[in-house]
């Protein structure tokens, strides 16, 4: 059984300049190299639980709260070694760009922890190699396309080893081609590296291929388990006023008019497979 590299009790959260909570008392865990996606319409909170996450932001509101992160309560004093365990890759890439070139914007996480010249250029190329983008490395980042800036700014979270990345809708930005290829990469260097992911998005149809899933609506947490879960109740969906993916919008379907949908077609291809045996059957 994974053991949970975030547990999070009682998060609150109010900004200086408002008086309703962002983040109103809520408590999840993310299993160890599980894939976690937090969905919820744009002002729900989903951004700030990202910041609380990585210690940019300190929980104000409520003396209850607990971030454990790794092993490590989130305070004052540890958050920058909860930084060294946790990266986060936004929806803008430009906002993260701080180098002339590609190599350097990836090497400046590592210059800030003095790393070594010779190892710096060694992880550098690794992770560049790893994202498919070693070709660009004397390019300037201005003059990229969406998704190879998206490929640069992860090479960069991957250079100092995080445990925890969280996508803030990092591929919002990108054409659905472009965001296919981004979460696969990331599929891919999860599985690799034996990463967390915790994927922040507003676009129900990542959450599909989750390990769980987490529902928030006006900064309050309405309900966590696997996709399956979630998506097969209508009342839930409604309540957060959400969009169920087309996958399950024609399962649904489907199991209304009478047809029985076995619970291991769970993607849109186990599905067609299984519609093209059950009508060779007819």
């Amino acid at each position: 059984m994974k053991d949970n590299i975030v547990t999070v009790k009682h998060l609150s959260f109010t900004y200086k300049d408002s008086k309703v909570p962002a983040v109103n008392d809520i408590s999840f865990s993310i299993p160890r190299g599980s894939w976690t996606t937090l969905v919820g319409h744009n002002g729900s909170g989903k951004s700030t639980i990202a910041r609380l996450l990585d210690g940019i932001l300190l929980p104000n509101d409520n003396p209850r709260t607990v971030i454990n992160v790794d092993g490590i309560e989130l305070t004052e004093k540890t958050m920058w070694d909860i930084r060294d365990r946790v990266g986060i890759v936004f929806q803008n890439p430009d906002n993260q760009f701080v180098g002339a070139t590609v190599e350097d914007d990836v090497a400046f996480g590592l210059e800030n922890r003095q790393v070594s010249r010779s190892k710096m250029q060694t992880i550098v190329h690794d992770v560049l190699e790893q994202v498919d983008m070693l070709d660009f490395q004397k390019s300037e980042p201005q003059y990229l396309s969406g998704g190879q800036k998206q490929r640069v700014a992860i090479a960069g979270i991957l250079a100092i080893g995080p445990k925890l990345i969280i996508l803030d809708e990092s591929t919002s930005m990108l054409d659905p081609a472009g965001k296919a290829k981004i979460l696969s990469l990331i599929r891919d260097l999860q599985n690799k590296n034996g990463l967390t992911i915790f994927s922040i998005t507003h676009d129900i149809n990542e959450a599909v291929q989750a390990d769980q899933m987490l529902v928030l609506d006006k900064g309050k947490l309405l309900a966590s388990g696997s996709p399956r879960e979630i998506f097969e109740n209508e009342v839930l969906i409604k309540s957060a006023g959400l969009e169920l993916p087309l996958f399950y919008k024609v399962k649904n379907e489907l199991i209304k008019k009478g047809i029985h949908i076995p619970r291991e077609v769970n993607s849109e291809e186990k599905l067609v497979k299984y519609l093209c045996q059950l009508n060779s059957k007819m």
